[in-house]
């Protein structure tokens, strides 16, 4: 409803004395509730604007960004959609069709050059965009073990529960370092370089060391070459064929699964690096192939001293696949079927699992007893393990159990999360014979 009301103006008369003289000025009343002020009008537009309709569709999108805006701010967008200085558009993580279809989110596109113009419709399409790739990711939350799942090697046939240890390790904000220990030509090196892929932040190479700086730190004249550990510092450092790990790399490697920095000393230089990292890597046997079934002829095959091992909170034996999953792997290659993994895909698994690592998550106390149970079951038979149960294992079972809540966007920790991490450590323990 537009009204009219008088406005008394200044003019003076012959004789020169001052007289009031009514001025129309027009009011929407509708528009009432605009909260932009008269001078930020001035500096973008004309007043008149406020007279000019909003399209219902704006009307619809500005509803949905009405929690994300202060009052001033909405007026202010309100304002630039009105005389077409910025406008709603749509923006797509472009997700393959059968990885995540909802994959769209609103944005707040400038449509003027003005430097002023584009830089406060950039900081309002912040606030815009993070709230809707908030709604996205919620949505997503349901589907993510399922579909991130299907990105981890899906060439590989079996390993599942190996699968799964890697991706709930992505979640996690505290320590949890994992160790495929295994025949070579058995999928190992394809999780791991998955794993790689779909960390925010992540380092992938050989213990051996690909460069100079191996895995610590190199010093070239004045020049820091930083290796695999404080490259992913708060990520994951992917390590393939750990048993090659070079002698002046293992203090480090220790004291970065430990303590989360590695140190250099050498003549007149001392550095200290951050490598706040989660170790996930993969080691061959002695012999490159393990020998024999039991216990006690297995650890003697093991690659490194239980120093290392020990800072591993999950360790699996990997062996040939079972004569099940052989005719698989068999039929696969006759008929030439290799899965793709969209770039696209991983793309959006990064930015959620950033996402949800910005989020903290609690251990509900009633649901220790399942985890001392668990401990104490499995303490009985450490005889038949390869690594021992120590306290370790309790923190890497509650870090893991936080993770797999995290990656459901859950703020506390559910019992189906705790059963679903001692069915991992379960697998892990236990050796398990070949199939035939």
């Amino acid at each position: 409803m537009v009204v009219v009301k008088n406005k008394a103006v200044e003019k003076k008369n012959v004789s020169g004395a001052k007289k009031e003289k009514p001025k129309v000025e027009v009011v929407d009343m509708e528009e009432k509730e605009e909260t932009v002020s008269v001078p930020e009008k001035k500096k973008f537009g004309s007043i008149f604007a406020s007279i000019i309709p909003l399209k219902d569709e704006d009307k619809t999108r500005l509803a949905v960004v009405q929690d994300v805006l202060d009052p001033e701010e909405i007026g202010e967008l309100k304002f630039f959609l009105k005389t077409h200085k910025a406008r709603f558009a749509e923006a797509d993580f472009d997700t393959s069709h059968d990885f995540f279809q909802n994959s769209k989110y609103l944005t707040v596109a400038c449509n003027v050059i003005d430097e002023q113009v584009k830089q406060r419709v950039s900081q309002l399409n912040a606030k815009v965009v993070f709230q809707e790739k908030q709604r996205v990711f919620q949505e997503f939350a349901s589907h993510a073990e399922e579909k991130i799942m299907s990105l981890i090697a899906p060439n590989i046939v079996g390993l599942d529960e190996v699968k799964k240890a890697g991706l709930i390790q992505l979640f996690a904000k505290d320590k949890v370092h994992i160790l495929l220990l295994g025949d070579p030509a058995t999928g190992k090196t394809d999780i791991l370089r998955s794993i790689a892929e779909l960390a925010p932040i992540s380092s992938f190479g050989l213990g051996s060391g690909s460069t100079k700086a191996g895995l610590t730190v190199a010093v070239i004249g004045k020049d820091v070459a930083k290796g695999l550990l404080p490259m992913a510092d708060n990520g994951i450092a992917c390590i393939d064929e750990l048993n090659l790990l070079r002698p002046i790399d293992r203090a480090g490697l220790l004291n970065a699964m430990e303590k989360g920095f590695i140190t250099y000393d050498k003549a007149n230089e001392h550095l200290k690096l951050d490598a706040r990292v989660k170790v996930f890597a993969t080691a061959n046997p002695e012999g490159e192939r393990f020998i024999g079934r039991t216990t006690e002829v297995l650890k003697k095959q093991i690659p490194f001293e239980s120093a290392l091992l020990t800072r591993f909170h999950l360790v699996f034996l990997i062996r040939k696949p079972s004569a099940k999953d052989f005719m698989q792997i068999t039929s696969n290659i006759i008929s030439g079927e290799k899965t793709h993994v969209s770039e696209n895909d991983r793309k959006f698994v990064r930015e959620y699992v950033n996402f949800t690592l910005t989020k903290d998550v609690e251990l509900d106390k009633a649901l220790s007893p399942l985890i001392q149970g668990f401990v104490e079951d499995v303490k009985k038979d450490e005889d038949q393990f390869l690594v021992e149960i120590s306290p370790r294992t309790v923190i890497g079972i509650m870090n893991m159990a936080k993770a797999a809540a995290r990656m459901r966007l859950k703020s506390k920790v559910e019992k189906e999360d705790i059963i679903k991490v001692l069915k991992i450590f379960n697998l892990a323990l236990y050796i398990k014979k070949d199939e035939r």
